[in-house]
């Protein structure tokens, strides 16, 4: 099912729907500011099954947890006191994040079981914000595969064209025209110490790497 939103403005209707099918285990597919995604609530068993199921791919692959804030996300990664610094006037931005995970999000992912991290985003998109506000919680998310579309040569991604293939399974939520700027680059803050991962739409130097 799809669902037409103002990405600034998204209607309380549609996000208390979106809300009611997360808690309940279910999915919601909208756009990021780097690529389509699928969410799902991280602390419900039938939503984080739903998820890897949904991926197709072994349980130790990682999933992107999205918050809104930093506050929020030191409740589920352990960020010190120099990462919050760095962040704090960097964020939102098109960067992963990785960190140890705490007790919560180690429990919830079996991927976080085996290496204890976390990768944390703080998406611009204002979609994904107001989204993660009305729901008071954070959201793990996945990257929609473009193999699973039939044209395969396309660089770019419409909702229509999900919700035919992927309708079923989850809801769309779909704001009209925008840009998708492609991977994010990826930060590990794990040891404490920064380290570029992955290069991607972020700009290394924004953390002078």
């Amino acid at each position: 099912m799809i669902e037409y939103v103002i990405a600034n403005n998204p209607d309380d209707r549609i996000l208390q729907k979106a809300k009611d099918l997360l808690s309940k285990g279910g999915l919601v597919i909208l756009p990021t500011d780097t690529n389509w995604v699928t969410l799902a609530d991280p602390f419900s068993k039938k939503g984080v099954e739903s998820l890897y199921q949904f991926k197709g791919e072994d349980r130790s692959h990682h999933f992107s947890l999205l918050c809104d804030t930093i506050k929020r996300a030191s409740e589920y990664a352990h960020i010190d006191d120099n990462a919050f610094k760095i962040l704090r006037n960097k964020i939102p931005c098109p960067f992963t994040f990785i960190f140890e995970s705490r007790k919560p999000m180690i429990k919830a992912l079996k991927a976080s079981k085996t290496d204890h991290q976390i990768g944390v985003r703080f998406s611009p998109s204002a979609l994904v914000t107001k989204l993660i506000e009305f729901y008071d919680g954070p959201l793990i998310s996945t990257n929609i595969p473009f193999e699973k579309f039939s044209d395969e040569s396309t660089d770019e991604l419409y909702g229509y064209q999900i919700e035919e293939t992927l309708g079923h399974q989850a809801l769309i939520l779909d704001p009209g025209e925008f840009e998708l700027l492609g991977q994010s680059t990826i930060i590990d803050f794990s040891s404490g110490v920064m380290e570029l991962v992955r290069e991607g739409s972020g700009a290394p130097s924004l953390f002078h790497l």
